[in-house]
Formats: C-alpha cells, sequence, structure tokens
C-alpha cells in the first residue's frame, strides 16, 4: 500500500537536511523522488524510504542558457548516485563524474520547491 509521499513533503524533509525515496514493494526499485506508480513495473505499491545524503557524481552538465524566469547562468546541475536511487540537483564546488559528494543544502526552483544541493565531499 503506498503511503502517499507528495512532492511538497519531499521538499520539506530536504528543507530539513533528509532526502527521501520511494522503493517498490513488488520490484525493489527504488526512486530518488515522489512518484505515484513505480516506473519499472507499474506497482502503486511504494513506500517512503529515506535515502543517504552522501554519493557519487553520476552524470553531469553546466546550465549555460537557463530556462526562463530563471536569471542565474553558468550553474552545474547532476544526476548523483545515493545508495540504490539516482536523484537530480546543483552541484557546488566543481565535482565531476565519479566524484563522492554529500547533501549541503538546497536552493528554490521558480514554482518554491527545494532542489537539493550537493557539494564534494
Amino acid at each position: 500500500m503506498s503511503d502517499g509521499l507528495a512532492h511538497a513533503g519531499w521538499s520539506e524533509a530536504l528543507r530539513d537536511g533528509r532526502l527521501l525515496g520511494r522503493t517498490c514493494d513488488d520490484c525493489g526499485t527504488t526512486q530518488g523522488t515522489p512518484k505515484a506508480a513505480c516506473p519499472d513495473c507499474g506497482s502503486r505499491a511504494l513506500e517512503t524510504v529515506e535515502l543517504p545524503t552522501e554519493g557519487v557524481v553520476y552524470t553531469e552538465t553546466t546550465v549555460n542558457v537557463p530556462p526562463e524566469g530563471i536569471e542565474e547562468r553558468g550553474y552545474r546541475v547532476g544526476i548523483v548516485e545515493v545508495g540504490d536511487a539516482r536523484i537530480l540537483g546543483r552541484l557546488g564546488g566543481g565535482p565531476s563524474i565519479g566524484d563522492e559528494v554529500t547533501l549541503s543544502g538546497y536552493v528554490e526552483d521558480e514554482q518554491g520547491y527545494a532542489v537539493p544541493r550537493f557539494e564534494p565531499a
């Protein structure tokens, strides 16, 4: 049975320094963000789990042309492997693919939700 983690609750936990994910009770896949159903098997039997706040940069890029409404240019984003999940976040301090990072805080997106920020470990 799903416990109903929504993006607002996920953002609130992030503001408290915690990373939450969703693990599928049927196939065991863990996602780093709220989901209503498992993207691998389609099951709705998802449970909220606490993810590690340390991980490894899986991939990264620099955003030189930001989306409309965002003034900042040249910021870095990456996908970070945290435990069994991957999560998209901002990267500070210059880590590269394969580098260890730790959750250092968050930034607000244009809708007011928290986005994780990672720095070199």
